[in-house]
């Protein structure tokens, strides 16, 4: 099954490929068949510490401070150009590393060649504005970059996610220090290694490969870190806060989801089927947005979940590298959680009207294989409708009235992504208006794979925004000047 010939050189610190003197190691496993694909460097905080420092030596360079924006802007575009000329080779590799089918890897990749060339064409735009005060002064404000960013890059989409950290660190000013997923970290490492002939100045971007709990932990605390962006668990989410308190250092938190479809009795059937099964199986369920609670008019809920199940039950599962339609869990740890939770309604007699079990694939035994599952009639307040599965559960949940839509849609602890369904478009932007989540899709879920869109959640799905021109206001701070004349 092994697509690509792995090598890993270590982590990358100031230009240079490090490999960590101590001898701890990390295996990465391909998550289709448990085979051992590479080994990194177990990185801690001796390791962060040289990271840092040579980040900020490097954001304090001259050649740094001469590094104009047009000259940002070329370099990114040049990244994207890179991006597209390997990926075949980087989609294979996330496939291996994550598990996921090849077709949504290609996607990946190509999101993460755009949102390259989306701050490339903004490094040269971020601009200050006049303030009008009084006769004889001219009060102006700048834009300055924020100085050394942290970013822990989650498991789930590391291409994507690496690619959108570093490509608005590098527009806006900022040096790097990127912390990859002990999981996946292979592309991005790749990633970096792609990017080195583009001349951007040693020091300004770093990798560093780890555990959390060593690596991640000491990038949060470290004093000379100026801000933190961090996507995973809320738990894990807490602590990075903390961390950064201590140093008065801000950050942006992506904490995932428990995102609802809102299907109403007049919506456009097969649209909505389309995307909602897409929502749940894409990555296996393994993403932060996944539309994983259907909460449905109750008039149309049996026929529904009746045609959904029966999609379900059409698509292939299998190695991602095989281009099945459905990929593997990430590892024995994520699958015996989502089983858990499948458990969990076996012994309240929820009713599950499809899936439910491992998958057996020949050849992949030891593959962490699960079949699309839908839990049908599950009580809003149920532990299932409140708690991210992250795999690819779906609950099911009733409403009868537009206030019980609304009501159910924001009646968990988190507020990431909707889904509403309906051809009245009043009722639309109506039910939009009073959803309590960062991001909203009417009669779709995910449009245009998000470069340009703002993206992040209310409530304990965390705060700040990524993507679009709004995560502009994270890598930068902003400097009134006043002269009087």
């Amino acid at each position: 099954m092994k697509a690509v010939d792995v090598q890993v050189q270590g982590c990358y610190i100031g230009g240079e490929w490090k490999i960590s003197e101590k001898e701890r190691l990390i295996e990465v496993k391909n998550p289709g068949d448990g085979s051992v694909l590479a080994i990194v460097p177990r990185g801690d905080k001796e390791e962060i510490d040289l990271a840092v420092k040579t980040a900020k030596k490097a954001f304090l360079s001259n050649e740094w401070k001469t590094f104009n924006p047009y000259s940002r802007g070329k370099l990114l575009y040049q990244a994207a150009e890179i991006i597209r000329e390997n990926k075949e080779e980087l989609a294979k590799l996330e496939t291996l590393d994550v598990g996921k089918p090849l077709a949504q890897s290609a996607v990946d990749v190509e999101i993460a060649a755009r949102y390259f060339e989306y701050y490339a064409g903004v490094a040269d735009k971020i601009l200050g504005e006049t303030i009008p005060v009084e006769p004889g002064i001219i009060a102006y404000t700048v834009r300055e970059p924020i100085g050394i960013v942290g970013h822990i890059i989650p498991w789930n989409y590391p291409l994507q996610i690496a690619a959108r950290s570093i490509a608005v660190s590098i527009a806006t000013g900022n040096a790097t220090v990127l912390k990859p997923a002990e999981d996946t970290p292979l592309t991005t490492l790749k990633l970096v290694e792609l990017m080195e002939p583009l001349g951007l100045p040693k020091g300004i971007l770093n990798v560093v490969t780890g555990y959390g709990y060593e690596a991640g932990a000491a990038l949060s605390s470290h004093p000379d870190i100026n801000h933190i962006t961090f996507t995973g668990s809320v738990e894990t989410g807490k602590r990075v806060m903390e961390s950064a308190a201590q140093n008065v250092v801000p950050v942006t938190l992506e904490l995932g989801g428990k995102s609802p479809n809102i299907v109403f009795a007049d919506c456009h059937e097969e649209q909505a089927l389309e995307w909602v099964l897409k929502s749940i199986v894409q990555n296996a369920g393994q993403t932060c947005s996944a539309g994983s609670r259907l909460v449905i008019e109750k008039s149309i809920k049996e026929a529904f979940v009746d045609k959904l199940a029966a999609l379900m039950e059409k698509l292939s599962i299998g190695p991602g590298i095989d281009n099945h339609d459905l990929g593997p869990v990430l590892s024995k740890k994520q699958f015996e959680r989502i089983q858990s939770f499948i458990d969990l309604a076996k012994q309240d007699g929820i009713r599950i009207a499809t899936g439910g079990e491992r998958e057996s694939v020949e050849g992949c035994e030891s593959g962490y294989f699960l079949q699309p599952t839908i839990l049908d009639n599950v009580p809003a307040s149920h532990h299932l409708a409140q708690e991210e599965i992250f795999g690819p559960v779906l609950t099911v949940t009733t409403f009868e009235t537009e206030e019980e839509a609304i009501e159910i849609a924001n009646g968990t602890p988190y507020g990431l992504v909707a889904g509403v369904w309906t051809e009245n478009g009043s009722r639309a932007h109506r039910v939009a208006s009073q959803l309590q989540c960062g991001q909203v899709f009417i009669n779709h879920y995910g449009a245009g794979g998000g470069i340009a869109q703002p993206f992040g959640g209310y409530k304990k799905s965390g705060f700040g925004r990524e993507k679009g021109l709004e995560a502009l206001r994270n890598y930068t701070q902003v400097k009134n000047v006043a002269v009087k004349f």
